[in-house]
């Protein structure tokens, strides 16, 4: 099937191919922290609102890694299978027999089908947006994509390229990790995706002054559906500065918009410690290389970090677990379907406990709201998390997302999906 580029805003960039492939799987950090990834209990997952309950609403017939999913419609899952290269359609609780997309990916490290957005046009067309990292049919890796397809009679059609983007690491020895991948359609309906360092680069978007000119990583990326500049970018009008939302980010895999603002959070993967989660303002830099968790005290942003001439801005995190839990998913719940208490309050998944995170807005929604001994901003220890553990048991928790009845599911590297439900 031919392929259509929009010229306007894909820019591309020499790969350079990696050296060196560590086995590992869409996790935080595996080659470098010490822990293994959380299994499923075999006991069932519990929460700590004995008035919620946790029904299984699929469970076999995916080959995992599993990574992201989205809503077609009412109990209309599309799921992604990493190394297969496939979107996978879940239809009232039953895998359907035929994908409704496969192509050729990268699979080394966390290469591979990695994102996926859904968007309805006002003339009825449905259209879904997938983040990946593309391979020819030599499996030789030629980039990370974000493309437009159409859904047309159960599968997806007429690609559309939106943005080319590096997926080697340029250094001798580094993984093929840090590609991020989460894709949103935000309020103002332009797509996002994030991007992590992609194996470590170290250019101005790290936050290494004399480094590299940006180059697509590192980033929060915003383009419009059909592939055309957003004019307010905050960093200029010349590609690639002005795909760019926010900065610095080492590796993400989840983000969401509140529901409330429209303001934008992300979850943040430190290395061997301090994981964030960030509230991210246009313009925001996240601080990569030159710092993760708390580091407003140890240096002065201005002279220490790039700055995009002055647009970009530094601020610390809104909440960091000082011993890494390898955060993935976040997600809103626009619902008050789990009661009012949990309505627009944000859900946070990992990969080293398996547990469900839930954390509360305070009255100008750009701080949580955190009891002590949280009200620091910092977990010490496992032990002072311990408020904000909504469930446990999850095993790695790869999406969570709001379904149409307003319930939330929570996705599992296996490719079981969850439903958090009333008694």
């Amino acid at each position: 099937m031919r392929r259509q580029i929009i010229a306007i805003l894909i820019f591309n960039l020499i790969l350079i191919p990696a050296f060196a492939f560590v086995p590992i799987i869409y996790e935080n950090n595996i080659a470098h922290a010490a822990y293994v990834r959380a299994l499923p209990e075999s006991t069932g997952q519990t929460l700590a609102d004995p008035s919620l309950k946790v029904e299984l609403t699929f469970k076999d017939g995916l080959k995992g890694p599993i990574t992201s999913m989205a809503f077609l419609g009412p109990d209309d899952i599309l799921v992604l299978e990493k190394n297969t290269g496939k979107v996978q359609r879940v239809l009232n609780g039953s895998l359907q027999a035929t994908p409704l997309l496969q192509v050729k990916v990268g699979t080394e490290v966390e290469l591979g089908m990695l994102g996926i957005a859904v968007s309805k046009s006002v003339e009825g067309k449905t259209f879904v947006f997938l983040y990946y990292t593309e391979a020819n049919s030599s499996g030789i890796v030629i980039g990370n994509r974000l493309y437009r397809y159409e859904l047309v009679d159960n599968i997806l059609v007429n690609p559309l390229l939106l943005l080319n983007l590096p997926a080697n690491s340029p250094i001798l020895g580094h993984e093929n990790n840090h590609n991020g991948g989460k894709v949103l359609i935000g309020p103002d309906k332009n797509v996002y995706v994030v991007v992590g360092d992609v194996g470590g680069r170290m250019g101005n978007i790290q936050n290494i002054i004399r480094g590299n000119a940006p180059d697509g990583t590192s980033g929060i990326l915003r383009v419009t559906q059909d592939g055309k500049s957003v004019p307010d970018g905050p960093f200029g009008s010349k590609v690639p500065n002005i795909l760019y939302y926010a900065y610095g980010i080492r590796n993400s895999f989840g983000f969401d918009f509140d529901p409330v603002t429209g303001n934008l959070w992300d979850s943040e993967n430190g290395g061997i410690d301090k994981d964030e989660i960030n509230y991210v303002y246009p313009g925001f830099n996240s601080g990569w290389r030159k710092a993760m968790g708390m580091a407003l005290s140890r240096f002065d942003p201005n002279e220490d970090l790039f700055g995009f001439e002055g647009k970009g801005k530094y601020s610390d995190p809104e909440f960091v677990w000082k011993q890494t839990v390898a955060p993935t998913a976040l997600k809103f719940l626009n619902s008050s379907k789990l009661g009012t208490q949990y309505e627009n309050t944000i859900f946070v998944g990992d990969v080293k406990t398996g547990n469900l995170y839930n954390f509360k807005l305070d009255s100008n929604r750009e701080q949580l709201l955190l009891d002590p001994p949280l009200n620091d901003k910092v977990a010490d220890t496992p032990q002072e998390v311990q408020s904000v553990i909504f469930g446990r048991g999850f095993g790695v928790i790869t999406d969570i997302q709001v379904g149409e009845d307003g319930y939330l599911y929570v996705l599992g590297i296996d490719g079981t999906i969850y439903r958090i439900v009333s008694e």
